[in-house]
């Protein structure tokens, strides 16, 4: 049986590591079929519009996407194309893995944590956000429900349960925004009491991010508020060697959205010098949410063995590769041909 994906390659080196990315699931033998559509910079230059309506749909007829990095235009009147589609499907879970790996810049080994973040409300919502008319004073509302903090709490339980985790931190600052993240403490102080095979605790924001660099293994499962999951989660990224191993997933109940979540890179596009870890990642995360959880360890697994050997990895893990050449190394691991891994390291 087959399943059509939404394939969006991005702006910048994201055609480049998507081609690299799809080669590794083709060499899975996923059963996944493409539909490639725009976004971005890419579509705005084709279509004349950052977001067309077709793209929108693919999304919707196939339930899930994998998309490349994309650029939005600086200045007024563009708002971020990530942020329209989380609003857009209404995915209000946003989930990224900080895994270590062999071979890379980081400063810590063993971290694995996974931060759970709502995308929909908190401080990134667009009404309420003013600027009086002399300049002086700009003003934003932070605005948390009680079914926003309920759905996020329990995707963070019910992920840390399918995947064995061990312990759930939700993440606040209750202390001093009572109303906003008082409530959200609430919710998960409660939803926590349903699953007492997982370890719950509470931890303020700015604690959590001193304990993060001080002591990061004490963390298994995050979940948090909009604004305080992505600074979070990038700390997170920075404890495993950077973004360029960092993949996202955005989820709701009708559409999932599979993605690298950095930059669109522009000064290195076109040179095959860019690192696909992240999207290769996030793809991993796809096959995982699609029932495929066997060949998305896999992926892990390529990786991991990849880095460790050094073999033919890109520039920014210090190696002398290239896209391609990355790729290569990958499937030959995913497909064990056991001379290529031996010629160039195993």
């Amino acid at each position: 049986m087959t399943k059509t994906i939404a394939v969006i390659r991005g702006d910048g080196i994201g055609p480049e590591i998507m081609a690299a990315t799809l080669k590794v699931l083709d060499a899975l033998d996923c059963g996944l079929d493409y539909e490639f559509v725009d976004a971005g910079m890419a579509a705005l230059e084709k279509h004349g519009e950052l977001l067309p309506q077709a793209t929108l749909d693919a999304i919707a007829r196939h339930g899930v996407a994998l998309k490349g990095p994309l650029t939005t235009p600086i200045g007024k009147g563009f708002a971020s194309l990530n942020v329209a589609l989380r609003k857009h499907f209404d995915l209000y879970a946003n989930v990224r893995p900080a895994i270590s790996f062999p071979g890379t810049k980081a400063r810590y080994e063993d971290i694995d944590i996974i931060t759970v973040r709502e995308n929909t409300e908190g401080a990134y919502l667009s009404e309420g956000q003013t600027l009086s008319d002399d300049g002086e004073t700009a003003q934003s509302i932070v605005r948390n429900t009680r079914t926003g903090a309920t759905r996020i709490v329990r995707y963070a339980f019910e992920l840390a349960v399918r995947k064995g985790r061990k312990k759930v931190t939700a993440v606040h600052k209750a202390n001093i925004i009572k109303t906003a993240s008082g409530l959200f403490l609430d919710v998960a102080r409660e939803i926590a009491k349903d699953y007492p095979q997982i370890a719950f605790n509470e931890m303020i924001v700015d604690n959590t991010c001193m304990q993060l660099v001080m002591n990061p293994w004490q963390f298994d499962v995050i979940v948090t508020t909009n604004l305080f999951g992505d600074i979070l989660s990038d700390l997170c990224a920075g404890l495993v060697g950077g973004l360029g191993l960092a993949p996202g997933a955005n989820i709701g109940n009708d559409a999932a959205i599979f993605e690298a979540v950095h930059g669109s890179a522009p000064d290195i596009a076109g040179k095959n010098v860019a690192d696909p870890c992240a999207l290769l990642l996030a793809a991993a995360e796809m096959l995982d949410h699609l029932g495929m959880m066997g060949k998305g360890t896999r992926v892990r697994n390529a990786i991991h063995a990849t880095l460790a050997a050094h073999d033919r990895v890109t520039p920014d893990l210090g190696g002398n590769g290239t896209t391609e050449s990355f790729a290569e190394a990958l499937v030959d691991r995913v497909l064990k041909r056991k001379g290529a891994v031996e010629r160039h390291g195993a």
